[in-house]
């Protein structure tokens, strides 16, 4: 059975995502070295999966852009967490590009949460690899699905914001893993659920 792996990068404060949405400070701190591990993390997967307002996001910088970490995302896989009624990938892809038909191609899930990751988990490959956003991230955190946690805390502090262990009905506790830091000042820290 596959793991679930979610990826996101923290503040020192615990915020996911920011008050000011134009802030850049989940790049500012980013070196060669920690960049390496999220590459690892990203090409490591057998699927990526996402909520789909991220998805709508990444769809428009993806398959044109340069740079190593493109290569993984284009051509890996991807599954789509939508209740929206009516979306289809294949509409949303840009079509001028080579690295367009997988987004074009990528399945959508309507079901149930659970059902969805629980059959994702059953078929053959590497690892799932989660990436957001925030309400995606929290919905697969109150459910108990993910296997390992894969946090970048970047040395910024937001004040205030959005994290994804907001919605929690009771504590969570985490088995440490590992910590790499990085030239920057990034911290890569791997938690995975007690028990």
């Amino acid at each position: 059975m596959r793991k679930l792996v979610l990826k996101m990068s923290f503040s020192l404060d615990g915020f996911v995502a920011g008050a000011r949405a134009e802030s850049n400070w989940m790049l500012r701190a980013g070196t060669p070295d920690s960049a390496a591990w999220v590459l690892d993390t990203i090409a490591g997967a057998g699927t990526h999966i996402m909520g789909r307002a991220l998805f709508e996001s990444w769809i428009g910088i993806w398959p044109t852009a340069p740079g190593p970490m493109a290569e993984p995302l284009n051509s890996i896989p991807k599954v789509v967490f939508t209740r929206q009624q009516g979306f289809d990938p294949a509409t949303a892809a840009p079509s001028d590009t080579p690295a367009a038909p997988t987004w074009a191609d990528a399945r959508v899930a309507r079901g149930d949460l659970t059902a969805e990751i629980e059959s994702l988990k059953n078929e053959p490959g590497d690892y799932i690899l989660a990436h957001g956003g925030v309400r995606f991230a929290r919905s697969l955190v109150r459910a108990g699905l993910v296997d390992e946690y894969r946090f970048v805390v970047l040395p910024v502090a937001l004040g205030s914001g959005e994290g994804i262990f907001a919605d929690l009905t009771d504590e969570l506790d985490l088995t440490f893993a590992s910590s790499t830091a990085f030239a920057g000042g990034v911290l890569a820290n791997v938690y995975r659920p007690k028990g």
